[in-house]
């Protein structure tokens, strides 16, 4: 059976889609034609192809191409775009300067695009980063809870870009009794530690629910130790809890020690879970504590962005957030999160808040 022009121009730009390397020498091929054509209609009359034109070839060749093809007919674009000027009679040094700064500009985008190291045209790498980030943040997308239990979380890149190192992991069991949390923060910041969040994120994420803290802890340390990269390690927090008997466990792996609103108190208590980062040493040291939250109680969970400055200890910074904490639930833990990231002064660093609450009156000490 025939295959019609529409069916055929849909599978090439399928082809395309999925980063078929001859799909992309199919558009090189292409968009050389095009500017071959413009080449030829200049020679008759500079006026219908004025060198912009060939910019506009350039442009669309680096969203169409990734870096081979895209060498391969910016070379062809500059050749043509340089010469439809050069051969006119009437040359005047004022097309010199055009054909130099047609020629920089060439070199400015083969540079960027050398510069990507995806192997994809432009637009192909940014849905993809796009789609990479979308599933980093529905693994730390928190489930419907029970009524009497909130969970929120704020996180913000540093210098406010859209990738970060700081993520989150959560699970809860079949029976909606046990819910598991894991903050994480990878060394790096930014976009710069996109990849490695991504590639732990996807570990931590197959194997909470079925691994206790510890031995999640362990394999993800073992999961660091075999990158064999001296910045590929972690900190991180698990926090597990009965989301009937209000029990909870937190295993630190090097994380800021996590806070404990206490009801009585009114006062947000330092928790003593403390640690090794992972993907340091073959045996990290781990360490866990134990509590129950009543009705009305909250643990926050943090990354040090949050609490680390520059001229000042981190127990300054740990200070400074309970107190920050205790005035940003002064109206309900709702939106608290956010509140407390709102007032975080340095944007150097990825910052993440995790809050766990309980409804007040949800059960009597």
């Amino acid at each position: 059976m025939p295959v019609s022009v529409a069916q055929y121009v849909r599978a090439r730009v399928n082809a395309w889609r999925s980063g078929s390397v001859r799909a992309q020498w199919t558009a090189a091929a292409i968009v050389s034609v095009l500017i071959g054509v413009s080449f030829l209609v200049s020679l008759v009359n500079r006026g219908w192809v004025p060198l912009p034109a060939y910019f506009l070839w350039l442009l669309v060749a680096r969203i169409l191409l990734s870096f081979r093809p895209l060498l391969v007919v910016a070379t062809l674009d500059a050749l043509a775009g340089s010469l439809s000027i050069a051969l006119q009679e009437d040359m005047k040094p004022i097309y010199v300067v055009s054909i130099v700064e047609f020629l920089a500009a060439v070199v400015i985008v083969v540079y960027v695009a050398q510069r990507a190291h995806s192997n994809l045209p432009s637009t192909l790498s940014e849905a993809l980063l796009a789609e990479l980030r979308g599933r980093l943040q529905s693994q730390g997308r928190i489930p419907e809870l029970p009524d009497e239990w909130q969970a929120q979380s704020a996180m913000l890149a540093a210098n406010g870009g859209n990738y970060a190192g700081d993520f989150l992991v959560a699970d809860l069991g079949e029976d909606r009794r046990s819910l598991e949390l894991i903050l994480v923060d990878v060394c790096g910041k930014g976009a710069a530690a996109g990849p490695a969040a991504l590639q732990l994120a996807g570990a931590l994420g197959g194997l909470i629910g079925a691994l206790p803290p510890e031995e999640l802890f362990r394999a993800a340390n073992d999961f660091l130790l075999r990158q064999h990269d001296d910045e590929a390690f972690a900190t991180a927090v698990h926090l597990q809890v009965d989301l009937v008997e209000g029990t909870y466990q937190i295993t630190s792996a090097g994380h800021p020690p996590a806070l404990r609103w206490d009801g009585p108190s009114g006062e947000w208590v330092i928790d003593n879970a403390r640690g090794t980062a992972l993907g340091v040493l073959p045996d990290p040291e781990l360490h866990s504590s134990q509590g129950k939250l009543f009705g009305g109680e909250a643990l926050l969970f943090y990354t040090d962005g949050v609490v680390e400055a520059r001229n000042s200890p981190i127990d300054a910074g740990i200070a400074w957030l309970q107190g920050t904490a205790q005035e940003a639930i002064k109206g309900g833990f709702t939106g608290a999160a956010h509140r407390i990231i709102a007032k975080v002064e340095s944007g150097e660093d990825d910052r993440a808040v995790l809050i766990l609450s309980r409804t007040a009156g949800a059960t009597a000490r």
